[in-house]
């Protein structure tokens, strides 16, 4: 079970607004949580927060990567004109509906800056208005301001923000905020380190919150991630479509119901090596999953990580995650734990003797 403070570490993680290449303050608020965890927390260049537990075997026992991407989704200020209203672009992939009459909440120079979307109202608009879908180019963030003068006093153009909206929990153990993805993945790996820490294998393992990777067309953090810690093994933890909610196609995406367990991934850029440790594992300690297929790349960390150096042996863990890229995303905790329990336990069967390479 998640402790109490390991949940309220978790809130605050979501609660901290940092979308792609803005991801500093939640990446001090985990490597705040990592020191309680290992002495070995750093940062890079480039915005990943690492954490080091050293295997039983030291310097001859093999490298595992734990990789969960910090950032969110979010705007940046593109324009403030004459009247003082901020125009912006996205941060990541947004659905411009669920932005439209939303409350801001930017990162400025002298501190957060709060604002909210304007939009015409419906009362004004022509009846072929109301049959279209809104632009992000149709909308407008009005921080309160009287003229660009005062504006640009509080904000500049190149300022990040994000929704402005706090974690929540539901009946039946949900989780809901804007940043489940990835902040859950980050939240899992350094769970996951924390158990391994208790009870360390003979291999070392390295949790990392990684960056960019809703922007890292070119593998984000997570590239320079496995090739800085010579891994030899990773496992990515991200979000993936739950499939419990009205409209989804399982024919299409597969069956994957929040509180059912992690979802493990085949195929594509998948090690079948550390695949089967994980599944292996998940049936050993009876801990249900779904799986997942895919038969190209997976649009997350892994994809970066199974490239770095000669190859880096890859595996996908996901949670079930409702409403992704909306300002309300949902979970559940007890997939949570499972799979950081899975992870942790996984990273212990690693040996000096673990061949990587599917023979």
């Amino acid at each position: 079970m998640l402790s109490d403070s390991s949940i309220a570490f978790l809130k605050r993680l979501l609660d901290t607004p940092g979308p792609s290449g803005f991801e500093g303050a939640p990446a001090r608020v985990w490597r705040a949580e990592a020191a309680t965890v290992t002495t070995s927390v750093r940062a890079d260049a480039i915005g990943n927060s690492l954490a080091t537990v050293p295997g039983t075997a030291g310097a001859d026992g093999p490298i595992i990567l734990l990789a969960g991407h910090i950032d969110e989704i979010g705007v940046i200020v593109t324009h403030v004109d004459d009247s003082g209203y901020v125009y912006f672009e996205p941060i990541g992939g947004w659905d411009p509906q669920v932005l439209v009459a939303q409350r801001m909440r930017f990162i400025g120079r002298n501190g957060d800056v709060l604002g909210v979307i304007g939009k015409k109202p419906i009362h004004l608009m022509k009846p072929e208005e109301r049959e279209k879908a809104s632009k992000i180019t149709d909308l407008w963030v009005d921080i309160g301001a009287r003229n660009k003068a005062e504006a640009l006093e509080r904000l500049e153009v190149g300022d990040p923000g994000v929704i402005d909206s706090q974690s929540m929990e539901l009946p039946n153990g949900r989780l809901v905020s804007r940043s489940i993805d990835d902040r859950i993945g980050a939240f899992v790996v350094l769970e996951a380190l924390r158990r391994y820490a208790a009870n360390p294998g003979e291999a070392t393992v390295v949790a990392a919150a990684t960056a960019q990777e809703e922007i890292g067309y070119s593998g984000g953090g997570a590239r320079v991630a496995a090739q800085s810690v010579h891994a030899s093994m990773a496992i990515a933890v991200d979000v993936t479509f739950a499939t419990d909610h009205p409209g989804m196609k399982k024919e299409e995406i597969g069956e994957h119901n929040i509180g059912g367990g992690p979802v493990l991934t085949r195929g594509s850029v998948i090690s079948p090596v550390a695949y089967r440790l994980l599944a292996d594992t998940a049936r050993r300690l009876e801990i249900p999953f779904s799986l997942h297929a895919a038969g190209r790349f997976t649009s997350t960390d892994a994809d970066a990580m199974q490239l770095a150096r000669n190859g880096v042996a890859t595996a996908l863990v996901s949670i079930p995650n409702r409403y992704m890229h909306s300002p309300n995303e949902m979970v559940a905790l007890e997939d949570l734990d499972r799979a950081a329990t899975l992870i942790a336990e996984t990273c212990r069967m690693v040996s000096v003797k673990t061949d990587f390479t599917d023979r």
